[in-house]
């Protein structure tokens, strides 16, 4: 570059050199009628391009900006079963002539749902409201909630609603399209999505997206059973099941074309064991490969396990393969711990690539009291205490369970046995 701009000097001397002479001359010859020459302009050209030139050699390339991240913050919830003693708090809450207050049940835990972007709930029970209000009493497992609970759980902040599990037939094919219809009213209305069950083909094709803080988030649910009921051959509900794995594999595949994540709600597994089976691990190897990049694995009512899969080509996605109750009134201790899983999905701005920042879960508590399972709500363990641990009335509940012992020191021991320590968050 000195070179050049050497170079580039010597050529204005040069010229500047003749342009001086030639003035000259020519002031000699016009002097003679008493005019003066102007060389004004010629000067001002020069000194133009001499700076025009030490402009040009001297300027910097302009450097893009990078964009910065892209970053969503997710949390998720299990399942929401809404026994008969969690119905029957709700009663005993409701005030000015309401017929049920869910919304107290949850309370400890609402700070964590509105921080996030995104919040994931499995709405584990039906709502329909032309039939019976059910939550396994008289000893058969029937579950109908009422619409109450609906207004608390969109009242606490979830805006995403999964559907596939066990329970959609407790009442029959037309109790499920009601329950269907109730909450595609509800997502019209508060902007929610809300998948798992479907009115027919067609709407289980149509992928929910959701597209927050610019990245687009793609949900997909499945489920491994219906508790032996299946829906009428003429019925076009439709419901996909984990068998399933050419439709899948298709959607999943399909998903990742259209948004920048995927997250599957998987229903699964043997209930009250955090073993893992291992046809589970094998169809979640499977769903990671085709694309999702996290799977929120349900129905064993326990927490288990959960850990990073590698793809083939070396990039990674998470599974949690039970993340247990968010809310029941079950009476086994294993049973009242719940994960509530918390992880950021992040559009690195440089590269565009996808990752996954903080994964890990927020262990949840299901407590009550002596009393007809009083003072029922959900806590995270960072509010929860020894103190409360000491009063729990899973000893005198009936019916009685089989693991009936609670303490502080049973709740940390389940937590360990269930979440790995690096993925347990138990200060937020």
């Amino acid at each position: 570059m000195k070179l050049r701009k050497g170079r580039a000097f010597g050529l204005v001397a040069v010229s500047l050199a003749f342009i001086l002479a030639g003035v000259s001359c020519a002031d000699n010859a016009i002097g003679s009628v008493g005019k003066k020459p102007d060389i004004s302009n010629s000067s001002s050209e020069n000194s133009d391009l001499q700076e025009s030139t030490t402009t040009e050699a001297t300027t910097e390339p302009t450097t893009v900006p990078v964009p910065d991240d892209k970053k969503v913050h997710v949390i998720a919830a299990g399942d929401n079963l809404i026994h008969y003693s969690v119905y029957k708090n709700a009663e005993r809450l409701a005030q000015d002539g309401e017929r049920y207050d869910f919304k107290p049940l949850y309370k400890n835990v609402k700070y964590l749902i509105e921080e996030a972007d995104v919040a994931v709930l499995n709405q584990e029970t039906i709502i329909s409201e032309s039939n019976e209000v059910r939550g396994a009493n008289g000893g058969q497992l029937l579950f109908n909630s009422p619409p109450e609970v609906a207004d608390a759980v969109i009242d606490l902040g979830f805006d995403v609603f999964t559907m596939a599990n066990n329970h959609l037939l407790d009442f029959g094919a037309s109790a499920l399209e009601e329950s269907i219809n109730f909450w595609n009213q509800k997502a019209q209305t508060y902007d929610l999505t809300v998948l798992g069950a479907y009115l027919n083909e067609e709407d289980s094709e149509n992928i929910r997206i959701r597209e927050v803080n610019g990245v687009k988030i793609a949900f997909l649910a499945y489920a491994e059973h219906i508790n032996g009921f299946s829906i009428p051959y003429d019925s076009p509900l439709r419901v996909i099941m984990n068998y399933e794995e050419d439709v899948i594999e298709r959607q999943i595949k399909q998903a990742k074309e259209m948004a920048d994540a995927v997250i599957v709600s998987a229903h699964w597994g043997v209930e009250d064991t955090n073993v893992v089976s291992e046809d589970r691990i094998e169809l979640a190897n499977k769903m990671i490969n085709w694309g999702a990049d996290v799977i929120l694995g349900g129905h064993t009512h326990t927490a288990e396990t959960m850990e990073w899969i590698t793809r083939d080509d070396g990039t990674k996605g998470f599974v949690y393969y039970s993340i247990g109750n968010f809310i029941c009134c079950q009476t086994d201790n294993f049973n009242l711990i719940g994960e509530m899983p918390d992880f950021d999905i992040v559009i690195d701005g440089a590269t565009g690539e996808v990752r996954l920042e903080d994964v890990g879960c927020i262990p949840n508590i299901i407590h009550y009291e002596v009393g007809d399972y009083n003072n029922l709500a959900v806590y995270p363990y960072s509010k929860y205490s020894p103190e409360l641990a000491d009063v729990h009335g899973i000893p005198y509940a009936v019916p009685a369970g089989t693991y009936t012992s609670f303490s502080w020191d049973i709740l940390n021991q389940i937590i360990d046995e269930s979440i790995p320590k690096e993925f347990q968050k138990l200060d937020k």
